[in-house]
């Protein structure tokens, strides 16, 4: 990778996308061909908000490489306000091989980058959640074999997991349909740039729409950590974007559906679709740890 640092899908190009998907998937099938890549490396988790899949999926992911793992909370770093982010990052440089961060604002993950020496992955943002898109296109290659040509529905808030699809979109050639509330829409700036790299985006409110002829219907929760307080006012407008058995039966018979986790059963996506047929769910968060052990293995296989 040209970068030091993994902050989003975009500072990918299509060739390191590629080439990270099919790690992967070689880790996958072929665990111990990495085993001690990561022999006495220490990767700092930095997590602002609680997590089970990010903390989990990176710890096995560096013990099974060979590294180690130290888990920093809230309470022992608080970022920006006990300490800024640039002297956090300059000081863990100075212990640790690499950084994952998983904070409230992506603007703290960039200034961790900008003064840390070391890697610096972004474990989730309010702006950016490329780890799990690494695991999430993974998944829609396993399925289909490949990548370019297929179609994807998000169906749901335009929140930070629906912008790293949108920067997904242009690298790995699918075509992008959104459908989200009036007033939710993904990021029209992140929307724009996609398109001038040749994206086939098209953003919409009619879920139906979305999902006619998509091969991937994906969702997510209606609000993110942080966002409790508006809770009751997204509940009143969200329910037509639910993922139920009548909006699949929309799409192809082909089609999958996907969710990042945790999932909010009855409200973004209904029990039955969750556990049906259709859903790949499971399998997308066992690939949080194929991806992200990539992930590691690029950026840190090399390292002193």
């Amino acid at each position: 990778m040209r970068s030091k640092d993994f902050l989003s899908i975009d500072q990918l190009t299509p060739d390191e996308l590629a080439g990270l998907l099919e790690r992967a998937a070689e880790l996958k099938q072929h665990p111990s061909s990495a085993n001690g890549l990561l022999a006495h490396r220490a990767i700092a988790l930095m997590f602002q908000k609680p997590s089970l899949r990010t903390r989990v999926s990176f710890e096995v992911a560096a013990y099974q490489l060979g590294g180690h793992c130290l888990y920093l909370s809230p309470a022992e770093v608080g970022l920006g306000e006990r300490e800024a982010a640039s002297d956090i990052g300059r000081v863990l440089s100075r212990y640790v091989d690499g950084l994952v961060a998983r904070t409230f604002f992506h603007d703290d993950v960039e200034a961790l980058a900008a003064a840390a020496t070391v890697p610096v992955i972004n474990g989730l943002s309010d702006r950016s959640h490329p780890c799990q898109i690494l695991a999430d296109l993974l998944t829609i290659r396993e399925r289909f074999g490949r990548l370019d040509g297929l179609t994807l529905a998000y169906v749901g808030d335009g929140n930070n997991v629906a912008r790293s699809l949108i920067e997904a979109a242009p690298l790995a050639s699918f075509r992008l349909q959104i459908a989200s509330p009036e007033g939710y829409e993904p990021d029209a700036s992140a929307v724009a740039a996609a398109r001038l790299a040749d994206a086939n985006i098209v953003v919409g409110n009619d879920p139906i729409a979305a999902v006619m002829d998509a091969d991937v219907i994906y969702t997510d929760a209606w609000f993110s950590m942080g966002q409790e307080a508006e809770r009751e006012a997204r509940a009143a407008v969200f329910p037509p974007f639910r993922v139920d058995r009548a909006l699949v039966e929309r799409a192809p018979d082909r089609a999958i559906v996907m969710h990042c986790l945790p999932a909010h059963r009855g409200e973004e996506i209904t029990d039955e679709v969750l556990e049906g047929t259709h859903s790949v769910v499971f399998d997308q968060a066992e690939n949080r740890l194929h991806a992200q052990k990539a992930l590691l293995a690029e950026l840190l296989g090399g390292a002193g």
